[in-house]
């Protein structure tokens, strides 16, 4: 009787240890986002407690006393169209802008034109509101030149007058004067330089830290090369243009800090609008080390369509590195959502990693490496760049389930439960390798099941790849644009530049390629010579010929091209796509 029972207890253990197996196997299976259980992967609540992200408004309060001043001077009517006041480097961070004030009798718009030294040089911009009280923002001065100002005012009854001021700036600091800028090509009838010729060509520079690299300043030039705008606050990888007209920039509380630990937003003036301030150190050290990874904004920062920002992360842990996403409330400044990669992807590709090593990160694991992120809007998803799993990938915002996965990897590489999600190639195809910048074409946003994406394909096969992949690795790089069949999920190559440029542009880190209009697009091959130069190049994607052609080296330590943005700095409307 006591034998039956026994075995009569054992069968019902069996029987429900196969419902339970059978029961977690299958829910593994059709939801390809469940959580990994391992102790390795950090909460979200410890994520955001170690980042801490908050608004502080020191720096704001500290220009207050400026803001007033200028406001003071609007007020004035001494200040008419013939004693204009001027300020330059108001907000002192903006050397080669200033403010123009004065009055007049009658309510007018006002035109003015800093003037170029060639052709299509000339920057204008128009207020196109009639008021008796005026206040200018005036950008794109040269440096180390006695700039002049035409300033037109035209009346209600169409009638006008026009003045011209001049204003003399100081020379440009040594960090940038002795960087070597060489424009080779520029047919300035075909480069998209906006109305007024407003739009610079931007150099996002990837200071890392250290007082040496603080002065690697980002910079904007025109269509000859000459620098027409720079931010003396030390930058490094986020220098975005949001939806309202302001940068957002990644930078230091304090200038001779070692580290970057606050994201700004700012006007070209340099007028602060909000700052984030972030923990710069990780609470959680490799294990054996004795120093603590700087825990930090690292390769992007995207704006959400209510303002709030999203940004890449490492999780602050003791093991992993740059595979985690926060989004921060542009708000209250606090974390609002942890996304972290670890709970997405098989966790074979972070445990059992190898492919790459660096001692910048004390002996974490540098698995994911995501350098991008791209909000889409018309299905709220997120479109992410993996350097080091040759990986863009599209996710469900809100749930986090994978939608498509374009793979430089060899399918087999991916277990079975993913292989669904992986695009299938038409035609002959680029596979993605160690790439970078993956953003949108914005004119196919919307369409059916139809979506075009833009990277810049560094082409280097990190871990194993494709053949393919394999084979043209450390050849040359290339931006590359994709014409997804979202439903289907397929993929094929619409447009590619810079395979003809051969081994001299090939990057093996950095780069991007970014969406101008219709038919250009702009290509930054970051890293050249050792991270000495960089090859900005404009081209026509219909053509596939160059429009404008910039080479600059001499870069200094640490101060590098990470990416190439066409930004106006005078932005009128918004396209979703273009800024990112």
């Amino acid at each position: 009787m006591r034998k039956n029972l026994k075995w009569l207890i054992a069968t019902v253990i069996a029987i429900i240890l196969v419902i339970g197996g059978t029961f977690y196997y299958k829910n593994s299976q059709t939801n390809s986002t469940a959580k990994v259980t391992t102790s390795k992967v950090r909460s979200a609540s410890a994520v955001k407690k170690d980042i801490n992200s908050r608004l502080v408004y020191g720096e704001i309060k500290a220009q207050k006393g400026i803001t007033k001043n200028l406001t003071q001077k609007a007020k004035n009517s001494q200040y008419n169209l013939d004693n204009i006041y001027t300020k330059l480097n108001p907000y002192k961070v903006s050397p080669l802008s200033a403010v123009a004030i004065f009055h007049t009798n009658k309510a007018a718009k006002v035109s003015y034109t800093v003037v170029g030294k060639t052709n299509k040089t000339s920057i204008t911009n128009t207020v196109k509101t009639y008021s008796k009280s005026h206040t200018l923002q005036i950008l794109g001065l040269y440096a180390g030149y006695n700039n002049t100002v035409k300033i037109k005012v035209i009346y209600r009854d169409g009638t006008s007058a026009t003045r011209t001021i001049h204003i003399q700036t100081a020379q440009l600091p040594s960090s940038l004067a002795s960087i070597k800028i060489k424009v080779s090509k520029a047919n300035k009838k075909k480069m998209a330089l906006g109305t007024g010729n407003s739009k610079l060509t931007f150099m996002v520079r990837t200071t890392i830290s250290g007082k040496n690299e603080s002065k690697n300043f980002s910079f904007g030039i025109d269509a000859d090369g000459a620098i027409r705008w720079y931010t003396t606050r030390p930058t490094s990888h986020i220098f975005k243009q949001l939806n309202n007209g302001n940068l957002l920039i990644w930078t230091k509380s304090k200038a001779s800090n070692s580290y970057f630990n606050e994201l700004v937003e700012m006007n070209y003036e340099g007028k602060i609008k909000r700052t984030y301030r972030l923990n710069h150190k990780a609470w959680g050290k490799a294990k054996g080390s004795k120093k603590q990874n700087h825990n930090q904004i690292h390769h992007d920062v995207t704006e959400l369509p209510n303002q709030d920002l999203i940004a890449t992360v490492s999780d602050g842990g003791r093991t992993y590195v740059e595979d985690t996403m926060i989004v921060i409330s542009h708000k209250a400044g606090k974390i609002t959502k942890v996304i972290n990669m670890k709970n997405i992807l098989p966790s074979k590709f972070y445990r059992k990693y190898n492919a790459t090593k660096s001692s910048k990160y004390m002996g974490k694991r540098d698995w994911f490496h995501q350098n991008s992120v791209y909000y889409d809007k018309t299905d709220k998803s997120l479109i992410i760049s993996s350097r080091n799993q040759n990986l863009v990938m599209k996710i469900d915002y809100k749930t986090q389930k994978i939608k498509w996965i374009l793979s430089g990897k060899k399918r087999s590489a991916w277990p079975k439960r993913y292989r669904k999600y992986l695009l299938k190639a038409s035609g002959k195809m680029i596979w993605p390798g160690g790439q970078h910048a993956a953003i949108v074409n914005p004119a196919t946003l919307g369409k059916k099941n139809s979506l075009n994406v833009l990277i810049f394909n560094n082409n280097i096969a990190v871990g194993k790849t494709k053949k393919s992949l394999t084979e043209s690795s450390g050849k040359y790089s290339e931006g590359v644009e994709y014409k997804i069949n979202e439903k289907k999920r397929t993929i094929k190559v619409v447009d590619s530049f810079g395979k003809s440029l051969g081994k001299q542009n090939f990057a093996n880190i950095i780069g991007s390629n970014r969406y101008l209009n219709a038919t250009n697009r702009l290509i930054d091959f970051g890293w050249l010579d050792n991270g000495d130069a960089a090859n900005v190049i404009e081209y026509n994607s219909k053509t596939n010929k160059q429009i404008f052609n910039v080479k600059l080296s001499n870069l200094g330590s640490g101060g590098y091209v990470y990416r190439a943005e066409r930004f106006s700095l005078y932005p009128t409307k918004h396209r979703y796509g273009i800024n990112e």
